[in-house]
């Protein structure tokens, strides 16, 4: 079932001076995203593959961090809580300090300058920092390299950030729990963390990866992409009664109230526990024009949408969900601001975020024909 959301367009712009005031906490499994930016005029003799002159460097959130740093763009002010990899400095008077690996410190930069708190991050000599480089030339991406371990957090690691968390929750108005399966959030840890938040009657909002079947039971919203939705239904989804039944069966899997299925180019599908009906939100038609990491630029009066990167889509449409239904929105107005947000996001070269300025412009620029 599509809604008109004519009317929510307006109510949508003037919620958007609220987020500044939610205090949002995120949970989940930290990243750095590297780009290295070249030129390639020529092929490699050894191999067929393009030669790359390096230009520059440039480091940004992703994962769980990109989640935060797309609500810290929106105006919330964020904690985070998770793990980078660290190294053991010169013993001094027989004690070792134990400080950040090289993409840690990286990492934490971003953070500050995305004006992101920081106390919630735990340094672990048994990890390295999960790093994505993407060699970027000809204004698309070459190659990726990954470099992370999935080892799960040593027990005494696990107890401690859990310890930091606690005492937060208490100030928070959301939280976000973005898991990408590095190890960080067993099952286990889950449950308490759910169990604190149900306690202190602070939504969570979910991310999950498939490899956890059973985890996050109490969210307030699960948000997963379709093929991770017929992965836990076991088949394939392929039309609108699938999609339908998977969402359907969603809730009562993970006991939580609602869950949101992104479907890409078909937009998302929103069920709630308490409504027999689900909603359908058609993706935005809207044309955006980036070409870099972050520059912004809407084309007015453009028509289709031209998407460059799809990096982090995912992250922005959990960040906004989340962020809207904690300043007060219904959750398919929130779904229909992320769908929004997502549009934006994929028109940017990189892991990217929205600002307010632009999910405002974006809400002015949908065509009427898709506000329903």
């Amino acid at each position: 079932m599509s809604t008109d959301f004519t009317n929510s367009i307006p109510r949508l712009r003037r919620l958007l001076p609220r987020f500044r005031k939610m205090h949002i906490g995120v949970l989940g499994d930290l990243m750095l995203d590297r780009y290295l930016w070249g030129t390639a005029s020529r092929l490699s003799p050894e191999a067929a593959v393009p030669v790359v002159d390096f230009v520059s460097q440039s480091d940004c959130l992703g994962g769980a961090s990109n989640v935060a740093a797309n609500l810290a763009s929106l105006g919330a002010r964020v904690e985070i809580f998770g793990v980078v990899g660290g190294t053991k400095s010169a013993a001094k008077q027989g004690r070792q300090k134990l400080r950040d690996d090289e993409a840690g410190s990286a990492l934490r930069a971003c953070l500050r300058k995305a004006k992101i708190g920081g106390r919630g991050v735990l340094a672990d000599a048994q990890r390295v920092t999960t790093v994505k480089t993407r060699v970027i030339a000809l204004h698309r991406q070459i190659v990726r390299i990954d470099r992370e371990r999935r080892d799960a957090l040593a027990p005494e690691t696990e107890e401690k950030l859990f310890r930091l968390l606690l005492p937060s929750l208490k100030q928070l108005d959301a939280l976000v729990l973005s898991d990408y399966d590095k190890g960080l959030i067993n099952d286990g840890f889950a449950e308490r963390v759910l169990h604190a938040c149900h306690q202190g009657n602070v939504p969570v909002f979910v991310r999950p990866k498939t490899s956890k079947l059973y985890a996050y039971r109490g969210a307030r919203v699960i948000v997963c992409n379709t093929k991770d939705a017929g992965f836990y239904v076991t088949r394939e989804l392929t039309d609108e009664k699938s999609v339908e039944e998977a969402g359907r069966a969603l809730l009562p899997h993970f006991g939580c109230a609602a869950v949101v299925i992104t479907r890409g180019v078909e937009g998302m599908s929103i069920f709630e526990e308490d409504s027999p009906r689900h909603l359908h939100i058609p993706a935005t038609s809207f044309e955006v024009t980036y070409a870099r990491v972050g520059q912004p630029g809407i084309a007015r009066g453009a028509t289709g949408r031209q998407v460059f990167d799809v990096t982090g889509a995912g992250d922005t449409v959990l960040s906004v969900l989340a962020l809207a239904v904690a300043a007060g929105a219904s959750l398919a107005d929130a779904a229909f601001l992320a769908n929004t947000a997502a549009g934006v996001v994929v028109g940017k070269l990189g892991t990217a975020s929205v600002s307010p300025k632009e999910l405002a412009a974006a809400l002015g620029e949908i065509q009427p024909e898709m506000r329903s």
